[in-house]
């Protein structure tokens, strides 16, 4: 073929493929990489599952809406179709400008995706999705456009359709189908059809127009009016069974002036400010909200170090535990869901794996909390950000209609990261500083992924985008509603640039390019972009600006060397926000120890035992009891321990209250001695034991005298602790060689535990590495089953993806003779697993039963069994 000449038009989606290069097989590959999976063995089999139904819905569900109503159009078009014909179904007769810059760009994704294949003049959609989204009475179009004329009299009589065809004005034909054609040619003809509906009564108009924008069906009765008799008797209206009709395509486009939607959308809506503050001032209240829920968290874990709530049956917490979660933290419970999903997420707490099985911190949360708190809190946010957990649907129902609870299962929704990152990318898009409005970010969400079918309440991407902004203020990602520099940086280098030109913008000059071809290359230029982006919003178009391409700010996760900048930046931008802890406190005379800010880690540990929290906020108000005095000495200190510490840390003078109280309960502690009888109290006055029986609230320990100095119970020891604790007394436990036994509060961790894997949503998205090999594979196995094979005696042989069949002993002697030749021989290989396949190969040597030879399939050199050969051909001459 000259180089002038034009290579002829693909005959298939497989033949289109084929004539694609490799970057543009990679496009396809990375924008649906359920192809991959396994990888294909040529390009006749990436064809074949890029027209799967599965396949093709995942795609059509990721498009953006404009992408998705020229998909729509294409449905509704000839098979097929020009592009005049598509441009005329999206801009109108009137040929809108902004919907015809952008169609190109939507034709382009199309046929990147391989749901469009062809050249323009010949577009087709692939044939799962056209049976998707034609519209069918049971499957409307979301076009509102009904069946074609051909479509709609395919089983009406022959003597109907002539009487239809005379009432028209049109002469008779010999055939139903080429009145059929007739009739479609005069109702997509404008000015035939503008002078038949000339003459046409008002009340019929106004059918006409009830109808026009669709359902296209509606009801009659058995002797319609005269305005129903009007339209049926002129084919305008066409009955598809008893009782109803139906407005034909033709004749809805010609009374919508050629659109296929009543709305195109060829500009995604733009984010709309609500407020702008200061960046500083956005930073600073982010970074107070991220101390609070460092602090949160930690607090949580405090409650649960001791083992915390039962794990419920079914798995995780009960209603009633979430409850008291939300007591403690002082939140609502929908909040105290979100803190105990994310501290489950980033692996801090977990199931302790026992008989009477319980929540408890995970020795990684010892970890995470010697770490400083800019790491820590990038820890959480990293694990909110990739989690596929969502706490928003904590107390809502499954499927089942079984409550779904707290660290449960069924709460896992695999479009939630995605969501996530797109909802801060947009906030990235907008000026530092600015917050945007909800509804404009739950709009552009919708744009960008549109339902297919009407509109629900209960869109699960619209929930978690809302979700996405509250959580994302409660964690300090945000701040006043605004995306903060820490939050920014998480999202990687791309969030990082400046107000200027958005990337994917094209110049003019470049926008202005032709569609010829499987050009990428969209007409809309940047100054047509910008002009339809609100202030600041600096997200490029998806597909429609410029050649299809990776978006900058991806909605996936990024990968783990570009996380580990992002989360090393934004531990640099939120440390000195960040209040530096404390190494003293204020004490006060009426028992209370005010913090004026954090505490050193050692600090506030011992301070927690010590003393109990009473307010918490910019300043946390510690109160000294005398079980919080007792807990401390429980722990294992003393009372001069106890005024030392005190003395160290306290900017003021003890208090004289605060020291009589430690001494107080100092003197009484451990004066009585608890073990297992089932439990036993020894003392060495009798006249306390001789108090203690005669004490009513004593009934229930059932204690009874051993000795002088000693009581048994029939309670356990930590029931007979509780007991005499709450009688006032200041017992202590002792083990069996009577040793003071010694408490700690964190005593309790489960086994060390990893962080809950996120569910992913389909196939991730292959890397360059896997992609380079993928292409190379399959373009190896297509010269395989493509390449020009010599005529066999054998049709079977002949028949397309069977494979050779031949004797071993024929196998060995072609072979052996493409081993002296130095041709390449075509043959049908079975491996160990039982997979067969076609290979070309070029033979080098056989000995010993293999055969070792250049794989051009594999574009590699290796060594086959020879009995797992099933048959071997020459290829043609002018292939070998």
């Amino acid at each position: 073929m000259s180089s002038d000449e034009k290579p002829s038009a693909p005959r298939s989606l497989a033949e289109a493929l084929r004539a694609r290069d490799d970057t543009s097989l990679a496009a396809l590959l990375r924008a649906r990489p359920d192809l991959v999976t396994p990888v294909p063995t040529d390009l006749t089999q990436l064809a074949t599952r890029a027209g799967t139904r599965a396949s093709v819905v995942r795609a059509l569900e990721r498009l953006d809406r404009f992408t998705l109503q020229t998909a729509e159009a294409l449905a509704v078009a000839a098979e097929p179709a020009a592009y005049e014909e598509l441009l005329g179904l999206m801009a109108g007769d009137e040929r809108d400008a902004v919907v015809g810059a952008a169609l190109p760009g939507a034709v382009a994704v199309l046929r990147e995706q391989a749901l469009v294949w062809g050249d323009d003049d010949r577009l087709r959609l692939v044939r799962t999705a056209r049976e998707l989204l034609a519209p069918s009475p049971q499957h409307p179009s979301p076009t509102g456009l009904g069946p074609s004329v051909r479509e709609a009299t395919a089983g009406m009589s022959p003597g109907r359709i002539q009487e239809i065809v005379t009432a028209a004005g049109l002469p008779s034909t010999h055939d139903p189908v080429s009145a059929a054609t007739a009739l479609a040619g005069l109702f997509g003809d404008r000015r035939r059809m503008g002078a038949l509906l000339a003459g046409a009564p008002a009340e019929s108009l106004d059918v006409l127009d009830r109808l026009v924008w669709g359902p296209p069906y509606g009801q009659v009765t058995a002797e319609p009016g005269a305005r129903l008799r009007w339209l049926l008797d002129r084919g305008l209206l066409l009955p598809t069974s008893p009782g109803t009709v139906v407005l034909p395509r033709e004749v809805a486009l010609h009374l919508r002036a050629g659109r296929a939607h009543r709305r195109p959308e060829p500009v995604p809506p733009a984010v709309e400010p609500a407020a702008t503050h200061r960046p500083q001032v956005v930073d600073a209240a982010a970074a107070g909200q991220a101390y609070t829920a460092l602090a949160t968290v930690e607090e949580l874990l405090k409650e649960w170090d001791e083992g915390g709530p039962a794990v419920l049956r079914a798995g995780g917490l009960s209603l009633r535990d979430l409850k008291r979660t939300a007591v403690a933290l002082d939140v609502p419970e929908p909040t105290a869901a979100f803190w105990v999903e994310l501290a489950y997420a980033a692996g801090l707490i977990a199931s302790d794996g026992e008989a009477d099985e319980r929540y408890a911190a995970t020795p990684a949360y010892d970890e995470w909390l010697e770490r400083p708190a800019a790491e820590r809190w990038v820890r959480l946010a990293q694990a909110w950000l990739a989690g596929t957990r969502t706490p928003g649907l904590v107390g809502g129902r499954d499927t089942k209609e079984r409550t779904l609870s707290a660290l449960g299962p069924g709460l896992d929704r695999s479009a939630a990261p995605e969501v996530r990152r797109r909802v801060l990318a947009l906030l990235a898009g907008l000026a530092e500083g600015t917050a945007p409005t909800a509804e404009s970010v739950l709009a552009r969400l919708s744009w960008e992924r549109p339902l297919r079918g009407p509109q629900r309440e209960d869109d699960l991407r619209a929930r978690l985008a809302g979700w996405t902004l509250s959580e994302a203020e409660l964690l300090g990602v945000t701040g006043r509603g605004a995306l903060s520099s820490q939050g920014r940086a998480l999202l990687g280098p791309a969030a990082e640039r400046p107000a200027g030109r958005r990337d994917g913008a094209l110049p003019a000059a470049e926008g202005a390019a032709g569609r010829s071809g499987d050009s990428p290359q969209g007409a809309a230029s940047a100054q047509d972009t910008d002009s339809a982006q609100g202030p600041g919003d600096r997200l490029p178009f998806p597909h429609h600006a410029a050649a299809p391409a990776a978006t900058p700010l991806a909605p996936g996760p990024l990968p783990a060397a570009e996380q580990a900048v992002a989360s090393a930046a934004a531990v640099r931008l939120l440390a000195p926000l960040l209040p530096e802890p404390l190494d003293h406190v204020l004490l006060q005379a009426d028992l209370t120890a005010v913090a004026p800010g954090p505490l050193h880690r050692p600090l506030a540990d011992m301070l927690g035992v010590l003393a109990d929290v009473e307010s918490k906020g910019g300043a946390t108000v510690y109160r000294f009891t005398p079980g919080s005095v007792r807990r401390a000495l429980d722990a294992g200190r003393t009372a001069s321990d106890l005024h030392a510490f005190l003395a160290e840390h306290s900017r003021t003078p003890v208090p004289q209250p605060l020291a009589y109280l430690i001494d107080d309960v100092a003197r009484r502690h451990g004066h009585l001695r608890v073990g297992a009888a089932s439990a036993y109290v020894r003392c060495d006055d009798d006249a306390m034991l001789n108090e203690i029986l005669a004490d009513k609230r004593a009934a229930a320990l059932r204690l009874r005298r051993l000795a002088p100095t000693v009581l048994a119970a029939e309670a356990a020891p930590a029931a007979l602790l509780d007991g005499l604790r709450a009688m006032g007394f200041a017992p202590a436990a002792e083990s069996a060689e009577g040793d003071v036994l010694i408490t700690r509060a964190d005593a309790h961790r489960s086994p060390p535990r990893t962080a809950p894997e996120p569910v992913p949503e389909g196939p991730p998205v292959p890397d360059d590495t896997l992609l380079s090999a993928a292409i190379r594979a399959i373009r190896a196995g297509d010269l395989a089953s493509t390449a020009p094979r010599r005529p066999a005696d054998d049709a079977a042989a002949q028949a397309p993806g069977a494979l050779p069949r031949t004797s071993p002993a024929e196998t060995l002697a072609t072979v052996q003779a493409a081993v002296l030749t130095g041709e390449a021989v075509w043959i049908g290989y079975v491996n160990a697993e039982g997979a067969a396949s076609q290979r070309v190969i070029a033979p080098v040597r056989v000995e010993g039963g293999f055969v070792t030879a250049y794989d051009h399939t594999a574009d590699e050199v290796r060594t086959y069994p020879l009995h797992r050969i099933t048959g071997v051909a020459e290829l043609a001459d002018d292939e070998a």
